[in-house]
């Protein structure tokens, strides 16, 4: 197989690793190719992913390539989870490394949100409370998975929910510099729209982080349309970092938990045990009593930046309907790899009226989180990698020349 061979069809027929015999390919993405597989050892089922290589790509390039898939193996791997996609083994072919995933008999969340439109409220807090599960998990393992979006969600069709593609994910005490390398270079990965403020500024992320995305995910499981998406990367980063969240429209008893889910600040967002508490009484059909005034800060006068000169206009994001919905998972059309009680946290409640001096300072925090936002993508020849779902990919591609590249979710994320 050589660079730029593993590209789909003709990996069928092929034996991968000495063991894995390739029968059909299920997606692919900017990073990946997702096969299904035959483990003629086992005489078993499973999914396989293959670094796809590109005959233009730099030693350095496939190196860090390579890293970041035995990275996505690792975390999966340190995870004991039924909610977390399951890592069989790890292997080569030809000098491309190759994993090797169970394979889940059900459809993502994209898929579902494509063909309904939205779901209902209690049916989505009941997937976000399984995922909460398997965040906590993770972040209990040293695991921050960085990319939670619909697209990386499997619902197997006897009621498990799955959360994969780790490819992105950071780790404690790792032994390897794949990500430092990635963050000296500039780059900040992970989906656009589903990306938190901290990390659209360029900051640190923490467990928080992931749980906003989860947030957002729920958001657009229920209301159709991600509520900070603009006409273009830049105006989208700045939407996310400066514009309060919208009011939901169809999300009803889940509306105090999506505003609690997605507060700007870290720091008052629930911890994973306590929003997937609050998800399961929504869930259970039970009222989740969280004023929202002590969820949502007060809005501030939100300054937007413009781009800086010569910085231009970013790639227009694509804006999708929702469809009407209706009861019931798509049937699969191929199966997908897979994989206590607390006091709900509230936001700082702000009075009605506020001091000359406060305003200052607030309008002083929204140019501040908007001048990072500029920083992040226009300073020092700063790149974002743009890992959305726009195009039905999911992997990292080679970023534009504006600095934006947009891998996203194969039909099963890879």
């Amino acid at each position: 197989m050589t660079a730029g061979e593993a590209n789909g069809g003709e990996l069928i027929g092929k034996v991968l690793g000495g063991r894995y015999r390739v029968t059909a390919t299920v997606g692919r993405g900017g990073m990946g190719v997702v096969a299904r597989a035959v483990d003629e050892l086992l005489n078993r089922e499973v999914a396989v992913k293959i670094l796809r290589a590109y005959t233009d790509a730099s030693a350095t390039e496939l190196a860090d390539l390579r890293t970041r898939m035995q990275r996505e193996a690792q975390a999966a791997a340190r995870i004991r989870h039924s909610g977390v996609v399951t890592v069989h083994d790890v292997t080569e072919e030809e000098g491309l490394p190759v994993i090797v995933m169970e394979l889940v008999d059900g459809p993502s969340l994209d898929d579902v949100l494509t063909e309904r439109g939205t779901l209902d409220p209690r049916e989505a807090a009941a997937i976000g409370a399984k995922l909460m599960d398997a965040l906590d998990a993770a972040h209990r393992a040293g695991v921050l998975h960085r990319d939670v979006k619909p697209g990386n969600v499997l619902l197997e069709r006897g009621g498990r929910v799955v959360l994969t593609d780790f490819g992105i994910a950071s780790m404690e005490a790792s032994d390897d510099d794949a990500m430092a390398k990635l963050t000296q270079s500039g780059q900040i990965v992970g989906s656009l729209d589903y990306l938190p403020p901290e990390r659209a500024q360029g900051r640190e992320p923490d467990p928080a982080s992931d749980i906003w995305s989860l947030g957002m995910t729920l958001y657009a499981a229920v209301e159709g349309t991600s509520p900070f998406r603009r006409t273009s990367a830049w105006s989208t980063l700045a939407a996310i970092v400066t514009e309060p969240l919208p009011e939901p429209r169809r999300a009803g008893p889940l509306t105090p938990v999506l505003q609690a889910l997605m507060a700007k600040e870290p720091e008052n967002r629930p911890t994973a045990d306590q929003a997937r508490e609050m998800l399961e009484q929504v869930a259970a059909g039970s009222t989740v009593n969280l004023a929202p005034s002590a969820l949502i800060p007060t809005p501030t006068e939100a300054i937007v930046p413009t781009p800086p000169p010569g910085f231009g206009a970013a790639p227009a994001l694509h804006q999708a309907s929702p469809q009407p919905p209706h009861t019931g998972y798509a049937p699969p059309g191929q199966p997908h790899t897979v994989p206590h009680s607390g006091t709900p946290v509230a936001g700082r409640a702000r009075g009605n009226r506020r001091s000359a001096a406060g305003r200052a300072r607030r309008r002083s925090r929204t140019v501040v989180a908007a001048a990072a936002a500029a920083v992040v993508l226009a300073g020092g020849g700063v790149t974002y990698a743009l890992i959305g779902d726009h195009d039905g990919t999911s992997d990292e591609v080679q970023a534009a020349p504006l600095g934006v590249s947009s891998p996203g979710a194969t039909r099963s994320p890879a």
